[in-house]
Parts: structure tokens; sequence; C-alpha cells
């Protein structure tokens, strides 16, 4: 009976970024439009254009529920749900901030913006690594997983083998390849923010809305632009990890990872 409660509490990375970061900050991009700015500058008012305030608290329960649900069901706290509620904070904090009520934008919102985008990679990128020395490193949240490879059959091997010391050097590898994913993501993110706000009128009687519009292109464009090459650097640390451990191991690719 234990082998499946320990299932069940098994962490899903993609699920914890997906609704701790992604979902909150489309909200954010998507809610912020206030209503009575909308009118004023005679563009339609839809029923999600709720305000910069009430769209970080939408924005804020995904992460707080997901965290609390999560330390219920585990007696753990989330790092996603951490991550995530820093993540809409700087955000929202920083729209609210940024957002004047004669409709204006201040100044160097293309560069504060940007800061706020290369934040949490650069975030995570240490993470990863500080992570290493603790018992429960990240990589082994987001790649080198007990739900993608036989962890067990490998460290019996060696076990077997004595060879501890390879072995540590291939994850520290795996570990800065992993990281630096995050900090080339930190670079991208901050260039494409200024791509995007660069050309901003923060003096504009509509910049708010204008700022809105090129937040959600920001963010739309972000999943391609950054996502793509993050997916193949992934995939690159994903190869060198399966051929260290290889040669480590003896192991061939199907043996070293769980039948799908």
């Amino acid at each position: 009976m234990a082998a499946p409660e320990k299932t069940n509490h098994q962490e899903h990375p993609l699920a914890n970024i997906l609704i701790n970061v992604l979902i909150p900050v489309l909200a954010l991009s998507y809610l912020s439009k206030d209503p009575e700015l909308q009118q004023a500058l005679g563009k339609a008012v839809r029923p999600w254009h709720i305000g910069p305030v009430k769209a970080l608290i939408v924005a804020l329960a995904f992460p707080i529920g997901y965290g609390a649900w999560h330390f219920i069901k585990t007696r753990k706290a989330n790092f996603f749900s951490a991550l995530g509620l820093v993540s809409v904070l700087l955000t929202g904090g920083l729209t609210i901030f940024l957002w004047n009520q004669d409709g204006t934008v201040k100044p160097n919102a293309d560069i504060l913006f940007g800061l706020k985008e290369a934040s949490i990679p650069l975030i995570l990128g240490i993470a990863v690594i500080g992570s290493h020395y603790t018992p429960n490193p990240l990589l082994r949240a987001f790649l080198y997983s007990d739900s993608i490879f036989d962890i067990p059959k490998i460290e019996r091997r060696v076990e077997e083998t004595g060879s501890h010391e390879q072995y540590r050097k291939i994850i520290f590898q795996a570990t800065l390849l992993f990281a630096t994913s995050f900090f080339l993501s930190t670079l991208m993110n901050f260039g494409l923010a200024i791509y995007f706000l660069g050309d901003l009128d923060h003096t504009a009687t509509n910049a708010r809305e204008l700022y809105n519009e090129q937040v959600a292109k920001l963010t739309g464009w972000g999943f391609a632009v950054i996502g793509i090459p993050i997916l193949a650097f992934l995939f690159f640390t994903l190869r060198r990890l399966l051929k260290g451990l290889g040669e480590l191991t003896g192991f061939k690719d199907d043996e070293l990872m769980l039948p799908r």
C-alpha cells in the first residue's frame, strides 16, 4: 500500500509551472484592463476587464490555492507555488506601480519590466545550482526524475562498481547545463521586453492600453521565442545525461529510462 501513496504525492513539474506561473501571468495580462479607462478611450469593455488590482488578486489565487492544497496533501511547501507567488507579486505590483490614473505610464517601463521578466529564470537557475547541494536537487524534479529514469537501478549499478565520484560528476554537469537554460532565458526575457516595450509612448493618454497590449504580445511571443530554444537546450541536456549514465553503467537508453 505504501507505493501507491508515494505515487499520489509525486510532483508534476509541468502542471506546477502551468498553474503556478503561466496561468497567473496570462490572467494578469488579459484581466488587468481598467473598465473606466476602456470607456474613456471608447474601447469595448469586456466582462473579464476587471482592473489591475482585482486581476492581481485573481492571479494570486492560483499559486496560493495550489500551494495550500499541496501542503495539506503532503505537509511540504511547494517550491513552484512560492516561485509563482513571487512572479505574480512582481508582475502585478509592477503594473500597479507603472500605471498612472490619467492613462499614462511611468518612464523606463521597458527596463523595469525586462528586469522583472529576467528575475524569475535567474532565480530558478541559481536555485537549480544551489539545490544540487541539498537532499532535494531541482534537477530531480524537472529532468532526472524517478518518473522518467530508473534511478534505483542506476544507483545500484553505481554502488556495485564503486563509481560514486563519476556519478556525482555526471549529475553536476547536467545540473550546470540545466541551469544554463534558465540563464539563457534570463537574457532572452530581458531582450524581448525591451523589444516590445522600448518604443512605448509613456505620455500618451492611452499608454496603459498600449502597455497592456504589448505585454500580452510579449507573453504570447515568449512561448515561441524563448520556449523553443529552451526546450532544445533541455533535450540536449537530456541526451548528455543519457550518454554519461550509459557510459558509466553500461545500460542502454531504454534500460536507463522507465518504460513509457
